[in-house]
């Protein structure tokens, strides 16, 4: 069954034809995702560029019953932007919203649409004197509208948090098609309930974000980027509090990756390279931003580093001596994600554990993994300095793909069993989805698990938004 001819029609004509798309061809980049894990169906993508024209559809939408499936750029991890099986779920793409509404460098805000590519908006913010700085893997293409929606996080939450952090304020179209402007320009404004932080990692199921402010930071006088070998987990948390007392706010960055995790990267990644000659278990990147001078971001990962070599913590480093190492040295780290698909069939997890406890941890999970898959190869990887770990299982070499995937429910379920043991979360920045419904409910309170129904049930009492996510 698919969406009857005269509702495509009656969504068409709020768009134009040009921007309700119903050819197959059209259609199909809408319904791969980067995992090719979920699968779905459509007879309609819908292409508007106003918040009246998303303000008709949603209602249009609830007034015949129909599902809206929200998506940007596409580039989420856990199936929240695709449609079901049954063809009969509407794709509202939010790309033709990409408006930069405004830039005010002097009240450091950015005033955007949810359209807007990641990478445009820091490149309006560094074209005004500001830093943006929300980075991630998928900067090129994932749009502001799904980072809201997922509350994404990406390697510089140590200093400035998640996106829930970086934004004052929403425009948001409800399911009935009203307008909620919550568009705030102050960061001190205790007017009651503050109502964005509902929508913020919402996943689009209580309404679609239209715009959004921003905030803006003075950019950086000066950078430093370094890249050290390690013995263990337990070296780099070392490292870790170290690089906090020497730098304190400056530290923006500090990434844990397993040698195997290195391997990879350069093996499957055409212009990486491992800086160092020598071979090591574990390697952290280091990343400095002094609001004072590039010789002070030098000296100061220079204090870090010489500190750690002769507290018996770091076994080699070298410091990037350019922007273009400095960014070879990010690209190791960022293509590490995309490295292992070469390797077989992988295992994700996006977990968080206090970072105290990510030694001890990596340890268990470890353990646990290799009892369940013998030669199972841990990819375990990520923001160290938040306590987000990325912690991926690839397949033994010369198993088969599909068995080893078909394990995917079980390996989750016990990592994340460790997970919660350690009173972490099952999803620290891709979001719930698809994915992780179903252990949402085995991970979260009953009164939290009523309280998120009771408000979806508020504001979307037709259940049109993004069906079979998140609850």
């Amino acid at each position: 069954m698919t969406l009857m001819p005269e509702l495509i029609a009656r969504f068409t004509a709020i768009v134009g034809e040009k921007n309700a798309l119903q050819d197959t061809h059209d259609i199909e980049p809408y319904l791969i995702e980067p995992r090719e894990k979920f699968g779905g169906k459509t007879a309609l993508v819908l292409r508007p560029s106003t918040v009246e024209e998303v303000s008709a559809i949603l209602k249009l939408a609830t007034e015949t019953a129909t599902a809206i499936v929200p998506q940007g750029g596409n580039t989420g991890l856990v199936g929240g932007q695709m449609p079901d099986e049954t063809g009969q779920q509407v794709i509202l793409s939010l790309s033709r919203l990409n408006k930069i509404r405004s830039v005010e460098p002097a009240g450091n805000l950015i005033i955007v649409e949810a359209g807007v590519v990641l990478q445009k908006l820091q490149e309006a913010a560094e074209k005004a004197g500001r830093l943006f700085p929300l980075s991630l893997g998928s900067e090129g293409s994932c749009q502001i509208g799904g980072n809201l929606s997922s509350n994404a996080g990406g390697t510089a939450v140590l200093a400035y948090g998640n996106t829930r952090e970086l934004c004052l304020g929403v425009e948001v179209v409800l399911p009935t098609g009203e307008i909620l402007n919550d568009l705030r320009y102050v960061k001190k404004d205790n007017t009651g309930y503050d109502l964005k932080d509902l929508f913020v990692g919402a996943e689009g199921t209580l309404g679609v974000i239209t715009a959004a402010v921003m905030k803006l930071f003075p950019l950086p006088k000066g950078k430093g980027v370094a890249y050290a070998g390690l013995n263990s987990p337990d070296d780099a948390l070392k490292l870790l509090a170290l690089a906090q007392s020497h730098a304190g706010a400056a530290l923006t960055g500090f990434e844990l990756m397993p040698r195997i995790g290195v391997e990879f990267s350069v093996a499957h990644t055409e212009g990486v390279r491992d800086p160092l000659q020598g071979v090591h278990n574990w390697y952290v990147l280091i990343d400095i931003s002094s609001s004072r001078s590039a010789e002070d971001a030098r000296a100061t990962i220079e204090a870090i580093l010489t500190e750690g070599f002769e507290a018996g913590l770091v076994e080699d480093a070298t410091i990037a001596d350019s922007t273009a190492q400095e960014k070879s040295f990010w690209h190791m780290r960022e293509a590490m994600s995309m490295a292992q698909k070469p390797e077989g069939g992988s295992i994700k997890h996006d977990i968080s554990v206090p970072v105290a406890r990510i030694p001890e941890f990596i340890a268990e999970a470890d353990a646990a993994v290799l009892e369940m898959i013998p030669g199972a190869r841990i990819v375990s990887f990520g923001h160290m300095g938040d306590g987000n770990l990325h912690y991926n299982i690839t397949q033994p070499i010369g198993a088969d793909k599909e068995a080893f995937l078909a394990r995917w429910g079980e390996v989750n379920a016990r990592v994340h069993g460790i997970v919660r043991s350690y009173k972490g979360s099952i999803s620290a920045e891709h979001g719930i989805g698809q994915l992780k419904r179903k252990e949402l409910s085995e991970t979260k309170s009953p009164v939290a698990l009523d309280l998120m129904r009771r408000i979806k049930t508020s504001f979307d009492p037709a259940g049109i938004m993004n069906p079979g996510k998140v609850i």
